[in-house]
């Protein structure tokens, strides 16, 4: 896990080794164990490194032949790349070196056989090429803008912002779609001159211009299991690998365990594949009104012998970092899951580097109710996922936009000609934008604040192959989805009590906004954006009445956009809490 970071020339232009020293500044939360950098006269890479894999040889760039390679991420089956190559002599135990020998075998589908996450830039000295390339789910980010003189490109907008490739502005329709959303959609960022590199694109740049842009085909279902008995056995066996690689490491690791099935599964097995007892962190709140996780997920770790950390989340806590989390979070993704994120990642860092996660389990095995919604029929109760607007008949935007909705609407085509299935469909279009601009991009940012790798074993090439090829039935009955995960808990952990009533995972952050509605409605109202884009006394109601949940989201919305312009358009340091730093805007 690392940053990366570079910048391809137009021919008669040079490039600002000024440039280089702010793209290290900037990522080095990212990669607090190293630095590298190469330059040419037609590129420039820069690596910061976290030391994961090969401690003592494995910094970055790295070369071979004609090329040099940056990454970011793990390449999990990298031995298993290495043993088919028996000819080469690699210099390093580097995971990110037998990307590079497939780059000199073919530049456009060398990523195909790789089984990770990944964010990569490799500079080909014959050709003058710069060639960009995101794994299949999004897992690690990667970020281009495009100028006059150059394409530059960082892990983080955060960077290309630092180094002066972007301005600080807001594309106003990406601004629509956070509002409406909480995160954004397709390849634009919120800023104008920023896009992403999407899940499993690979870019090749030019004499400094896009030459070339191939995305590797969507994941296809693997064979249909015949019954419950083969199903079971697949999960396992699948599961069992990918957790297996997963925890790859020359670093001590734990995981994040909620009360739920994903983390349940991730937990089981990997009390199964080690030794010692599982380190696993647990977050919660001290507010005795909502639900609750540690008690269940004590449990769950007492049953495999796992030592449990339960974090213990405050008001106070919240307030008083809540400025730092949102800077954290560059491409914006206002979902409140942030916090507990934050504060894991803090706790987890003092004790390993790596964390495994359950993101991607509801996604690939259906766990959302949103999911059966959307497959009913309009008259049983069907509706489309995400069809209102966060802000939809509050009253509290000047001028809403009718077209929030578009980069849904794409989404959903695009799943429409992937997946005969209703679940299916509706499960492609949130592995689309929801899971690569919401779940992992918080995961990242958050983890990284702390210079710590998350790794999430159910986003992996092989669990989704077998995820796509399960029957709708397989996918969820009645009120339940998760059914296969959910059969195979009652085998393996039964404590988890895996078809038990959901109990949920609530961060109390209305209640907490309701507490001091007056001064952040205050503070909130006056704030530049939200005093452009919102009716003050509007706001201010709004946030006197946040104990309402659809109210309470709103508010916790606009604050979350007041801090982060205040943090990335304003370019302000923070200022202490939340309520100074609003005030010193």
């Amino acid at each position: 896990m690392c940053g990366i970071a570079g910048i391809a020339i137009v021919p008669g232009h040079k490039i600002d080794p000024r440039a280089l020293a702010y793209f290290a500044a900037s990522l080095a939360h990212r990669g607090p164990d190293g630095a590298g950098h190469f330059m040419t006269d037609n590129a420039a890479l820069v690596h910061t490194r976290l030391s994961i894999i090969d401690l003592a040889t494995g910094g970055q760039p790295l070369f071979a032949g004609q090329a040099a390679l940056i990454g970011n991420g793990e390449i999990y089956n990298d031995l298993e790349l290495r043993a088919d190559m028996p000819e080469i002599n690699f210099a390093s135990h580097s995971d990110c070196e037998p990307p590079l020998y497939l780059y000199l075998e073919n530049p456009t589908t060398f990523t195909h056989r790789l089984r990770g996450m990944y964010a990569l830039a490799i500079h080909d000295r014959t050709t003058g090429n710069v060639t960009l390339s995101r794994d299949p789910f999004g897992i690690k980010p990667l970020y281009y803008a495009v100028n006059e003189t150059n394409i530059a490109f960082a892990s983080e907008p955060a960077a290309l912002l630092a180094a002066g490739f972007a301005t600080r502005s807001i594309e106003r329709g990406k601004l629509d779609e956070l509002l409406a959303l909480q995160f954004t959609t397709g390849a634009q960022t919120i800023f104008p001159g920023i896009k992403r590199v999407l899940p499993g694109q690979t870019i090749t740049i030019r004499q400094g211009r896009i030459a070339e842009i191939a995305h590797e085909a969507a994941i296809e279902a693997g064979p249909a299991p015949r019954d419950a008995t083969e199903a079971i056995a697949q999960f396992d066996k699948i599961m069992t690998r990918s957790v297996d690689l997963h925890q790859r490491s020359d670093v001590p690791y734990g995981m994040f365990l909620s009360g739920g099935i994903d983390s349940a599964v991730i937990l089981a097995l990997m009390a199964r594949l080690n030794a010692k007892p599982v380190l696993a962190f647990t977050a919660g709140f001290d507010v005795a009104a909502i639900a609750d996780e540690r008690d269940a997920a004590a449990t769950t770790a007492r049953a495999v012998g796992a030592h449990h950390e339960r974090v213990t989340i405050t008001e106070k806590m919240v307030w008083e970092h809540l400025p730092q989390i949102v800077g954290c979070m560059d491409d914006p993704a206002a979902d409140y899951a942030i916090i507990p994120s934050w504060f894991l990642a803090q706790r987890a860092r003092q004790d390993v580097k790596v964390v495994l996660s359950g993101e991607g389990g509801d996604e690939l095995f259906c766990g959302y109710g949103r999911y059966r919604r959307a497959a009913r029929p309009r008259l049983l109760g069907g509706r489309k996922m995400r069809a209102r607007s966060i802000f939809e008949g509050l009253d509290i935007l000047r001028n809403p936009s009718p077209h929030w909705r578009a980069g849904i609407q794409a989404a959903e085509a695009a799943a429409t000609a992937l997946d005969r299935s209703p679940l299916g469909r509706a499960q492609r279009t949130d592995m689309t934008d929801w899971l690569p601009h919401d779940l992992l991009l918080k995961l990242d940012r958050c983890l990284m604040a702390h210079a710590i790798e998350g790794r999430t074993p159910f986003v992996d090439r092989e669990v989704a192959r077998l995820a796509f090829a399960l029957p709708d039935e397989w996918r969820t009955r009645k009120r339940l989805g998760k059914i296969l995960p959910r059969l195979w808990l009652a085998e393996n952990l039964p404590a988890a009590r895996p078809f038990a009533p959901k109990q949920g995972f609530d961060v109390p952050i209305a209640a907490w906004i309701a507490g001091q509605g007056k001064q952040l409605g205050q503070l909130v109202s006056h704030s530049p954006l939200i005093a452009q884009i919102a009716k003050p006394d509007r706001v201010r109601s709004l946030f006197n009445n946040a104990a309402n949940p659809k109210q309470g989201f709103a508010a916790w919305t606009l604050l979350f956009t007041a801090l982060w312009y205040r943090h990335h358009i304003l370019d302000l340091p923070s200022q202490g809490n939340v309520f100074d730093t609003l005030s010193a805007t």
